[in-house]
């Protein structure tokens, strides 16, 4: 489904107000999928959501775990390789007579080792996010007209959207912590040369107001180009046209976006705690009992062995389920507000209501004949 372009208003009939109250004749407004399709107030949007999140929560949460599950893969694999082959830096920095220390230039050569490996963590990490936040528009175009969706058809529609939300990320992260970096790539060069004495003591004190004063900046740019991903997955624009368009949605509206976009990710952190805590208390009743008795010099190595065993599981199942709904349900809320603003400002919501009422028609159609069958009646 695109949402380009709509249709006008249907001949002969007035042009409903959406959003506004319904005094007869008008009905309620349609809802085929997760949202009413009028602009929409900030309990709606979250409530959609998460219906989002519920209704397809196979293809929403298998991408995801899926992204993550190769991204964790790459990672590891690349860490384990920069091991193998740095074992004798780390004989050189760890198996060393007693009371001698290890060389300087060694730790900075099993420094320097594992760099390529971080690098590819930053890349793989960029790349995680930029999938997701291609998902979840993907995910709320079918939501919104009530459509059913497979695992399949989101990672297509992922996949082939990605690079133009991969640009979106990577761009809105150098606009936006740019001057960030800038700042400290002066600053604490000069705060280390200030450590002797031979540089400007005042870089500490440029560097700490700086970020503070650039703070709200940085919120107003993040805010301003937060549509993008949503832009580059729904109207298939590149990069900087999806920035653009990102602008002119927020247009005449920060401060409510800014406020539904927190609200959202506060939303998303409380879920995600509590979600996460039963998983910590049952790894901590698991493993108290086992670290109580070794206190007390008479536990069982195994049985504390199996404690921690159960702690670190009970803990990381807690944290993927959790992270799974951080990550997805600011994403979903995004992309509702894109939705809410095009109702707003473009009349979105005859569009869908055309869409939902194909789509219906579509599914409603009966199935054809099979050819043996139609070729039977023929003779």
């Amino acid at each position: 489904m695109s949402y380009n372009t709509g249709p006008g208003p249907y001949p002969g009939q007035p042009n409903p107000q959406w959003g506004g109250s319904w005094p007869p004749p008008f009905p309620p407004p349609p809802k085929p999928g997760v949202i009413p399709l009028h602009p929409l107030a900030v309990g709606e949007i979250l409530n959609g959501a998460f219906s989002s999140f519920r209704r397809y929560a196979k293809p929403l949460i298998g991408v995801m775990l899926a992204v993550q599950a190769i991204g964790i893969m790459i990672v590891l694999a690349a860490i384990g390789a920069t091991v193998a082959v740095t074992q004798d830096r780390f004989a050189a920095l760890f198996d060393l007579p007693p009371g001698e220390d290890a060389d300087g230039a060694d730790v900075a050569a099993l420094f320097l080792s594992f760099v390529p490996a971080g690098v590819l963590l930053l890349v793989v990490v960029t790349l995680c996010a930029a999938m997701i936040a291609a998902l979840c528009p993907a995910v709320v175009q079918e939501a919104v007209v009530g459509r059913p969706t497979t695992f399949v058809a989101m990672w297509s529609r992922c996949w082939s959207r990605l690079p133009s939300v991969l640009g979106t990320v990577v761009l809105t992260g150098l606009i936006v912590g740019g001057p960030i970096l800038v700042l400290y790539a002066v600053c604490i060069p000069l705060i280390v040369m200030s450590s002797d004495d031979s540089g400007p003591p005042a870089a500490l004190a440029l560097l700490i107001p700086g970020v503070f004063l650039y703070l709200p900046v940085a919120l107003w740019l993040m805010t301003r180009f937060s549509l993008a991903p949503a832009v580059a997955v729904c109207e298939g624009l590149g990069p900087v046209a999806s920035l653009r368009r990102s602008s002119r949605l927020v247009s005449g509206g920060w401060w409510r976006v800014f406020g539904i976009s927190l609200v959202g990710s506060i939303v998303a952190g409380a879920v995600g705690y509590a979600i996460q805590l039963p998983f910590g208390v049952i790894g901590m009743v698991s493993l108290f009992p086992a670290m109580t008795a070794g206190s007390e010099g008479n536990g069982d190595p195994e049985e504390i062995i199996v404690g921690i065993v159960v702690y670190a599981i009970a803990v990381l199942v807690g944290g993927v389920l959790s992270a799974l709904f951080q990550y997805g349900f600011p994403s979903l809320v995004n992309a509702l507000i894109y939705v809410d603003l095009r109702m707003r400002k473009e009349n979105l919501a005859e569009a869908l209501i055309a869409t939902a009422a194909a789509s219906a028609t579509v599914t409603d159609a009966p199935a054809p004949a099979p050819a043996s069958a139609a070729g039977t009646d023929e003779r």
